[in-house]
C-alpha cells in the first residue's frame, strides 16, 4: 500500500501545512506549476517526488520535471501532466495518447479546480487536486490524499488549507 499526497499549482507557495501532510505520505506528486526550484528541493527533502512541469515553469523546473508522467504504482498505470482538461473534453491529441497509454489514474492541474470524475469512455480516474498555492482564480487552496493498494484506491480525502488570501 502506497499513501499518495497529491496537489498542483503551488506558484512556489509552500507552507508548514503542505510539509506535514507529505511527511504522512509515501510519495509527493506534483502536477504542475510548481513555480520554484524551493518548491520542489523542500517536498523532495520530505518524501519522494513525481513532479510535472506546468505553463509557469521555467527552465529550472524543466530540466528536473518532465511534462509527463507515466508509470506503475501498485497496480495501477499513473499518468502525470499539468493541461488535461476534462472528460470528456481533452484535446484530440491527449484523448488519442490516452486511449493508447490506458491509464487507470490521470491527473491533471491547472485550472485550479478540485475535481474527482471517473470516465467511464476511457475508463479510468480523473484528478485534479485543485490549487494548493496563493496566486489563482480558486478561494480555497486544496491537495487530495489518497492510497493505492494492489489495484484499488482508498481512503481519498480533499485537504484543504484555507483560504487562498490567509497567511
Amino acid at each position: 500500500m502506497v499513501k499518495i499526497l497529491l496537489l498542483s499549482d503551488t506558484h512556489g507557495y509552500i507552507d508548514d501545512a503542505i510539509c506535514k501532510h507529505a511527511a504522512e505520505a509515501d510519495e509527493v506528486w506534483h502536477a504542475g506549476d510548481i513555480g520554484s526550484v524551493n518548491v520542489y528541493d523542500t517536498l523532495e527533502a520530505i518524501k519522494p517526488i513525481r513532479a510535472v512541469y506546468g505553463n509557469i515553469d521555467g527552465r529550472e523546473i524543466r530540466t528536473i520535471c518532465p511534462e509527463n508522467q507515466v508509470f506503475e504504482c501498485e497496480k495501477k498505470k499513473v499518468w502525470i501532466t499539468h493541461i488535461g482538461g476534462y472528460p470528456p473534453n481533452y484535446n484530440p491529441t491527449l484523448k488519442r495518447l490516452l486511449q493508447q497509454t490506458k491509464p487507470d489514474i490521470f491527473i491533471c492541474g491547472h485550472s485550479h479546480i478540485l475535481k474527482v470524475i471517473f470516465d467511464k469512455e476511457l475508463n479510468l480516474l480523473h484528478i485534479n487536486p485543485g490549487a494548493a498555492g496563493k496566486q489563482g482564480l480558486h478561494s480555497v487552496r486544496t491537495m487530495v490524499r489518497f492510497q493505492i493498494d494492489g489495484s484499488d484506491i482508498k481512503n481519498m480525502d480533499v485537504i484543504q488549507l484555507g483560504k487562498r488570501g490567509e497567511i
